[in-house]
């Protein structure tokens, strides 16, 4: 007699939650399956699909599993050179994690049993696609191309456990198909401001290939460093890749008093290309130019307007020593360091840089503006004939990439003139340029300062964090990235390639550093990158995250772990006044607070919903796991006469640094050194005026506000704070004014505190001016320009 078992066995993906459907399993399948269950226990361990980037479609099946002991194999089609290669890495990742060493073999006629199969299937229909096919007598990884195998074998990589020392690895049933979303799937990294070995390079290529990358963008020349040997300019490296010392921190006027340098020869270059290429990634070189060309024109001065002297530049910053470009020299300099960068790496793209270029050399320059001259540069609304100046470099440097069959890709700044016609562009100074470009027909990579310079700190607190430029990326904001924007149209939309992240090194000093800045946004990175967006969900992500953070702690690689600290969210409530706290971690663990400065146990209060404050505390929160407790989160509330009071805003803060607009003024909260916390309003070269509504006639007499100065980011102080009342809202009287000093010091770092006082007033409402800073000071790499203006919380007793 046959017996049906209901059991539910199917796993479809659905709406981005995984559905089981009700399946009739026979006496004898049931058993079987028992049996393989009951097998299942240690030794064996289970793979799970549950993986980082998210497939964009799998289907387990109502089958047994697939069992990888010992006596598994990997095959490949004999005579492809590619496939053995790729099987060789499968064998590879296996034995990292098991311990196992798999025989990996051509065949040419029958497959053998119980094997990993690695082919080719032309009917894919995407480039990098690839099935997974499993079943319990054989793995098949199907591609359209070897590329799409590779991806394949990621995908089975990251899905069995990251330690399974000795055990079998028991893998479900299930058809996978999966292809990337976008064909341009980068990471960048500056070796300028600081150098990293061939061997660490090799190791960041490596992270890549885990993250399903397909681009190394290779940022090789700057004014702290040439990095690459020329052959037929071998000062390059003689002189520029050395600095006789380097300032501490964010522009101090402190130096490490020593030799710092290094650069690759055309030898390691070449093996480093071939070590990407293996794992499919295509190595994008960076030689920036007209600007940030200072270690260049060390080595050879005669290529500068001025002829120098000039020196490897031992601060950070933009400086006003660029190439001459209405030098013949010059312009042959640039042709024969592309000619030797072209000869050397084979992608299709260059990219030549062409940010952050002053003018203000070419404004004074005898042969520049004679190169103006000649080639009738002519200024218009928007351009100066110095920027035509640039767009004639780009053009000169196009075309001779062109004529090689080559590309050139650049910041967004070459938009600023008549851009080189066939030309990418890297989208960094937000998606603005990018849409720009799309708009004009030319390709696109984004790569948008807001969610993907991976140099800004992943936490608002950062005091126990390494040194960071400043700024705030963390993991959700860059996952909540959507490369395509939507006023693009259908046609225009076509242009954007992908995304990428930079990581500028600055402040970076080794490997460590490095991974911790990467690691793990790079993950929420590529699944920006590879996975449809109807498909992506940051709370399922943040499931699947822990599996790929076991690779990171098996390989001793140096992550951040902020993802799982507990997050606290403080929400102005205008209309009671008050403050609502909510608390949270990414797997629900218990959570603790005080609101009295002390420091939370398990025996405090327990969070079980949002904490609503109406007056002023001293939060402390934990979350505690069997594993430890997290970090103390702290804050303190303080609630005055403006608190949650209705503003307005004379002149509204740049979009960038907007976040919650006026209220931020008024919310209760304020904001550290950190400008890009979310605390902070940027004003760009104004000052920032703001109405607040009391209510009713109060008395006052004291206003204060903050401001955070950044020098090094082109952020200033106050100069003064200006208080006028109302009753009517028509009619305002000044009741105090006080001048402050401005900043000289062009390495400051702080928060600065303004406070005026004045004999009480009755007033309903209250206007406050805070007035910004004129000028950038002398010395500073942006002197005279204006500065920013970033206020944070407004507060009247």
């Amino acid at each position: 007699m046959q017996v049906d078992f209901p059991i539910f066995f199917v796993l479809l993906k659905r709406n981005h939650q995984y559905q089981f459907i009700m399946k009739k399993l026979t006496h004898t399948t049931l058993l079987s399956l028992a049996l393989v269950f009951f097998s299942c226990q240690s030794p064996k361990q289970e793979a799970t699909y549950q993986i980082v980037p998210l497939p964009q479609e799998v289907v387990l099946n109502p089958s047994d599993p697939f069992v990888i002991g010992s006596d598994t194999r990997i095959v490949y089609p004999q005579g492809n050179d590619l496939l053995k290669r790729n099987a060789e890495f499968l064998s590879g990742y296996l034995q990292e994690s098991t311990g196992k060493v798999l025989q990996a073999e051509a065949v040419s006629g029958n497959l053998p049993a119980h094997s990993i199969v690695l082919t080719i299937d032309p009917t894919i229909e995407q480039e990098e696609g690839y099935k997974l096919q499993v079943n319990n007598e054989q793995v098949t990884i199907s591609g359209k191309t070897p590329n799409g195998v590779f991806y394949g074998i990621q995908t089975l990589r990251k899905s069995i456990p990251a330690v399974a020392k000795g055990a079998d690895i028991v893998l479900p049933a299930v058809e996978i198909n999966d292809y990337p979303r976008f064909v341009y799937r980068g990471m960048h990294l500056d070796v300028c401001r600081h150098f990293f070995p061939v061997e660490f390079v090799k190791e960041y290529i490596d992270l890549l290939a885990l993250h399903n990358m397909n681009t190394f963008h290779w940022h090789l020349t700057d004014d702290q460093g040439w990095r690459i040997e020329i052959k037929k300019y071998p000062k390059l490296t003689e002189i520029g890749s050395q600095r006789n010392r380097t300032v501490i921190g964010h522009n101090t006027n402190e130096y490490e008093e020593k030799n710092y340098g290094g650069f690759y020869t055309q030898e390691q270059i070449k093996e480093v290309i071939a070590y990407a290429q293996e794992r499919y990634i295509t190595i994008i070189p960076e030689v920036d130019l007209p600007g940030h060309m200072l270690a260049a024109l060390a080595a050879y001065p005669e290529l500068g307007c001025t002829g120098g002297p000039y020196e490897v530049c031992p601060d950070w910053g933009v400086f006003e020593d660029v190439l001459c470009i209405g030098n013949d020299q010059t312009l042959q300099f640039i042709e024969d360091v592309l000619a030797e960068v072209v000869e050397l790496f084979p992608s299709k793209l260059i990219h030549i840089g062409g940010d952050e270029s002053p003018r203000d050399r070419w404004k004074v320059c005898p042969k520049c503006q004679a190169r103006i001259k000649a080639e009738g540069l002519k200024a218009d609304a928007k351009h100066s004939a110095e920027d035509r100046l640039q767009t004639y470099c780009t053009r000169l440097a196009e075309q001779f990439l062109n004529s090689k069959g080559r590309r050139l890709i650049g910041w967004d700044e070459i938009l600023e003139g008549d851009v080189a016609p066939d030309a990418t562009i890297m989208s960094w100074r937000g998606m603005e340029g990018g849409i720009q470009a799309a708009q004009l027909g030319h390709d696109v990579v984004m790569t948008p300062t807001s969610h993907l310079y991976f140099d800004y700190y992943q936490t608002t607190d950062t005091k126990d964090e390494p040194l960071g430029i400043g700024g705030y990326v963390p993991l959700e904001k860059v996952y909540s990235l959507e490369p395509v924007p939507a006023v693009l149209t259908e046609e225009e939309r076509t242009h954007i390639l992908g995304a990428q992240a930079n990581l500028w090194t600055e402040y970076i000093l080794d490997g460590k550093h490095v991974e911790y800045m990467v690691l793990p946004r790079m993950a929420a990175l590529c699944e920006v990158q590879w996975t449809e967006p109807e498909k992506k969900n940051y709370q399922d992500f943040t499931t699947r995250l822990p599996r790929l953070m076991e690779i990171y702690s098996r390989d001793q690689r140096n992550f951040a772990q902020h993802a799982y600290e507990l997050k606290a969210t403080f929400i102005p409530d205008t209309v009671k006044r008050a403050i609502v706290v909510e608390l949270s971690t990414i797997d629900d663990a218990p959570a603790y607070y005080t609101l009295d400065g002390s420091t939370p146990t398990a025996s405090s209060t327990r969070y079980q919903e949002p904490i609503v404050l109406t007056q002023s505390a001293d939060l402390q929160a934990i979350a505690i796991r069997s594993t430890g407790s997290t970090k103390v989160v702290t804050e303190k509330i303080g609630f005055n006469k403006a608190t949650l009071c209705p503003i307005e805003l004379k002149t509204q803060p740049n979009p960038k640094y907007t976040f919650q607009g006026a209220i931020t003024l008024v919310d209760g909260l304020k904001g550290n050194d950190s400008y890009a916390t979310g605390r902070w309003l940027g004003f760009p070269g104004y000052d920032a005026e703001a109405t607040i509504r009391l209510g009713k006639p109060t008395e006052i007499s004291k206003v204060s506000t903050h401001a955070v100065v950044d020098m090094g980011a082109w952020i200033m102080g106050a100069s003064g704070v200006s208080v006028s009342v109302s009753d009517d809202g028509n009619t305002f009287r000044e009741v105090a004014t006080k001048e402050f000093p401005s900043d000289t010091d062009i390495s400051k770092k702080a928060v600065e505190n303004y406070e005026v006082e004045f004999a009480p007033v009755q007033a309903a409402l209250v206007r406050v001016t805070v007035k910004h800073s004129p000028a950038l000071p002398k010395g500073h790499s942006g002197e005279g320009k204006a500065p920013y203006l970033f206020v944070d919380e407004i507060e009247i007793d």
